[in-house]
């Protein structure tokens, strides 16, 4: 459920009070797979279909893999990534400020392709779900512990930009945050809840 959040209860609540769409915007796989088993008239209403007083209150907007994409201003490209569910990654490009995210990722390649290509590099958002005695499951469930990160990151071709921890299981945070400082990296830190970051 974490993949997609709170998404349901959030237009639910919102249902009424919505003047445009919620735009849900991903691959036309994880599409029909919101339908099929979330927006499907029995774990909730198809809200695509419905509407208030203003219109519709939910929208699905495809893209593809590989291509390029806007929503509002920025630019977007997606790649897909080793997850245990059709999962992508995103570089995201406002025109000034490129930043990655792997998402939810295992040991993977195109990501790192499609980083590497990036005229510039500002920050790199990189899970680490997991404590490095926890690689069995870590491996199982798909995820990155701090060693599978710190092997990952060698793929990196820039230099210098923030890179920041994310998706650490909240039983193990504080052993993956140790570890993850023990790497000795520079400028990798542990994302914290809350704070804003600008580049």
């Amino acid at each position: 459920m974490d993949h997609i959040a709170s998404l349901p209860i959030f237009v639910d609540d919102l249902f009424g009070e919505l003047r445009e769409p919620v735009r849900i915007h991903a691959t036309s796989e994880v599409i029909e797979l919101l339908k099929a088993d979330v927006f499907n008239d029995t774990v909730y209403p198809k809200f695509d279909l419905l509407k208030n007083a203003h219109g519709h209150v939910m929208q699905y907007v495809p893209f593809e893999v590989g291509r390029e994409f806007k929503v509002a201003h920025l630019t977007c490209t997606a790649v897909s990534v080793n997850h245990i569910v059709p999962t992508i990654g995103l570089l995201l490009s406002d025109g000034v400020t490129t930043v990655a995210f792997s998402s939810d990722t295992a040991e993977t390649e195109e990501f790192w392709q499609l980083v590497n290509q990036a005229k510039e590099l500002h920050a790199l958002f990189i899970e680490a779900s997991f404590p490095d005695s926890m690689e069995g499951l870590a491996k199982a469930s798909k995820h990155l512990t701090p060693a599978s990160l710190r092997s990952e990151l060698t793929k990196l071709n820039h230099n210098g930009m923030d890179i920041l921890a994310v998706h650490l299981k909240p039983a193990h945070r504080e052993k993956v945050v140790r570890e993850l400082n023990q790497l000795k990296i520079d400028k990798l830190q542990v994302m914290e809840p809350g704070k804003t970051y600008e580049w």
